[in-house]
């Protein structure tokens, strides 16, 4: 090769990393992320790592108190951040319960943004068996939320047939086209892009009109990110960590999701064509640790690997 042409070739390449930088960085500007009510009493004050305006969701467990989450949507509140409760169906008592809930997230934490799950496990001990027969209430109209989020399944969920969430979701579509709220979708965490867009593509030929929030695992120990998989019943993620497993030195490392990263952020063109708005990060390894890492690649302090990139914090 000639001199010149080894100079065409090396800006070229140059230009390529630029641009995977940029998309990298652009795809995880404002994400999102979650704590449970337990981990938000043992934070003095999210806002000294979580960036102002953050969405934050709270999660709603089995067996969880609804007050709780209220007295932690206003802490998240008044530290300048976004808080968006959880409305776990089947953990809903009674209509008078999901009111007061609803009534005192929107009154005294100014909540905009909730997100409508089934809740883990079949128990109900309400009348409320799923996301549908909450939206059917009207409630949430009623108290003026303004976006509500809805779950969504790239590996299916071991609760629910896959019929079952076609049926759910086409319904939700209808309910989004008549509600005041803006409807979106959270993906589960998923360690696999082709899944990922395979998924959202499938979805969206089915007729989902809904934008799409992709699920990212965290970051955390190997070990921990399979403990989580394995009590979501996500299979084909189980299977690539077993992999990873193998090496048994392998579960006591911290893992990024670096690859995956830079896959879905190289679908530029996917990502638009299935109408994927943003990224949420499932924080399995602590907040703290996941919520670095996101923004010290907004930050931009990340170089490009191979397949990858490594974050400098």
């Amino acid at each position: 090769m000639s001199f010149t042409g080894s100079i065409m070739k090396s800006k070229k390449e140059l230009q390529s990393c630029l641009n995977d930088h940029q998309k990298i960085v652009k795809f995880l500007d404002g994400f999102s992320i979650e704590t449970t009510p337990f981990v938000a009493e043992k934070i003095e004050n999210f806002s000294n790592f979580v960036r102002s305006s953050t969405t934050m969701f709270i999660t709603f467990l089995p067996g969880s108190d609804y007050k709780k989450t209220i007295i932690k949507a206003k802490k998240i509140n008044k530290e300048g951040l976004n808080p968006a409760p959880h409305f776990a169906a089947r953990s809903i008592s009674s209509k008078k319960m999901l009111e007061d809930y609803i009534a005192r997230v929107t009154g005294e934490a100014g909540v905009k943004k909730i997100l409508l799950v089934g809740g883990a496990g079949k128990e109900q001990i309400g009348p409320f068996p799923d996301t549908i027969s909450l939206l059917e209430t009207g409630i949430f109209d009623k108290y003026g939320i303004s976006e509500i989020g809805i779950a969504g399944h790239p590996e299916g969920s071991p609760d629910i047939p896959d019929k079952e969430i076609r049926k759910a979701l086409f319904l939700k579509n209808k309910f989004s086209e008549t509600s005041n709220a803006k409807f979106f979708i959270v993906s589960q965490f998923c360690f696999d892009a082709e899944t990922i867009l395979n998924w959202s593509k499938r979805i969206n030929l089915e007729g989902n009109k809904i934008p799409i929030i992709i699920g990212l695992p965290g970051i955390a120990k190997l070990s921990t990110l399979l403990k989580y998989s394995l009590s979501c019943g996500i299979g084909n993620s189980v299977n690539f960590l077993k992999k990873q497993g193998s090496n048994v030195l392998n579960l006591v490392r911290t893992q990024e999701p670096n690859d995956l990263v830079r896959k879905l952020s190289n679908s530029e063109e996917a990502l638009k064509e299935n109408n994927i708005e943003g990224v949420h990060i499932y924080p399995l390894g602590g907040i703290r640790k996941s919520s670095d890492w996101a923004n010290a690649i907004i930050d931009e302090k990340i170089e490009l690997t191979p397949n990858g990139f490594s974050v400098c914090y």
